[in-house]
């Protein structure tokens, strides 16, 4: 069970919610099978993206329209940007998720997937999930590495456009590496700021990996994995697997969604094991297919792919709010972990 147990019943908020994004439709040969890569996929450019500043502006535009929502700073990167969450807090005994992306920087189309999911929370018929769930963002805590404002060359990256974008800080250092250590700013303020400061019940990490993995012999459009690691207690890890077979469900029927089991180590350094062994938050990490840019080519998804991965990346943000809102995700099957394939490249 969740550590808080009042739920308020708000299905047909939920299935309001999930209705809310049909907007984002793709077609099935984007996502799957042969689907496209790097070099077949036409133009890479990050002129399309959300620059840090244009994110910004759209977090205050959404914050000034919707009552519920609040912004707020809670520290800043290595070169000095401001990294903001974005609170929906209705009722302190609901349950409370965290939405993170962009721990690595060329990891974008998560980023555009959650500023759409933030827009629906602010439309009446969508906003009525809140009354259930207490939801976290942390749009863009990278923002240096998003930018490629960094302290070394980008020479070899792909992507064409204003910018490019790189796993790394602007120090170099891997913030998905840091949950142990805290050395540096962005994780200090995500620990300090959020994980210590609120009672998290879900978090879903939210991420990209290369082109080329296949799970049943088919491409993959993303892969999941629960905490991994000894020390997770298994009230914990009960609720990852549970969080994780929302998003399966949501996922897995959709006809552009196949998913497999992501291959992960068990270090507590990594955000899945460690905020799980600290806090004894369930958490779930989604590796979608494709990076937006990246020094080997090909780890690289073409832009033709953009519309089906932000589409995921709603989904999966809807599916898990609308469950945590209307206390499915308590009773929800878990046992396709027991089959679900691990992926290969």
């Amino acid at each position: 069970m969740s550590r808080r147990t009042t739920r308020t019943s708000v299905s047909f908020a939920a299935a309001a919610l999930l209705g809310g994004i049909a907007a984002f439709s793709a077609p099935s040969a984007v996502a799957v099978g042969e689907g496209p890569s790097c070099c077949t996929n036409g133009t890479v450019n990050t002129s399309i993206l959300h620059t840090y500043d244009s994110m910004v502006a759209e977090l205050k535009t959404q914050a000034a329209k919707q009552p519920r929502m609040e912004l707020e700073v809670i520290g800043q990167t290595v070169k000095g940007r401001d990294i903001h969450l974005v609170k929906y807090l209705s009722d302190p005994a609901n349950p409370t998720i965290l939405y993170l992306t962009q721990q690595h920087g060329n990891e974008q189309l998560t980023t555009e997937g959650t500023l759409e999911f933030i827009k629906s929370l602010g439309t009446g018929k969508n906003g009525g999930v809140l009354d259930g769930v207490n939801i976290l963002i942390v749009p863009m805590l990278n923002a240096d590495g998003a930018m490629g404002d960094v302290d070394f060359s980008l020479d070899d990256y792909v992507a064409a456009g204003d910018r490019h974008l790189t796993r790394y800080n602007a120090a170099g250092v891997d913030l998905n590496r840091d949950h142990v250590a805290k050395a540096q700013p962005e994780t200090q303020a995500l620990h300090d700021s959020v994980l210590s400061a609120y009672d998290i019940d879900y978090a879903v990490d939210l991420h990209h990996q290369g082109t080329t993995s296949r799970a049943g012999g088919e491409l993959v459009s993303g892969s999941i994995l629960h905490p991994t690691n000894g020390d997770v207690s298994p009230e914990t890890l009960a609720g990852s697997k549970r969080l994780g077979a929302v998003v399966y469900n949501a996922i897995q029927p959709t006809g552009w969604g196949h998913l497999g089991r992501y291959v992960g180590g068990s270090e507590r350094t990594i955000a899945r094991n460690g905020l799980a062994a600290e806090y004894g938050i369930s958490t779930l990490l989604f590796e979608m297919r494709g990076m937006s840019d990246h020094e080997n080519e090909s780890a690289v998804l073409g832009q033709k792919s953009n519309g089906y991965l932000i589409r995921q990346t709603v989904v999966t943000l809807t599916s898990t709010a609308s469950a945590i809102a209307d206390g499915s995700i308590d009773t929800v099957d878990a046992s396709f972990w027991d089959t679900l394939p691990a992926q290969r490249s």
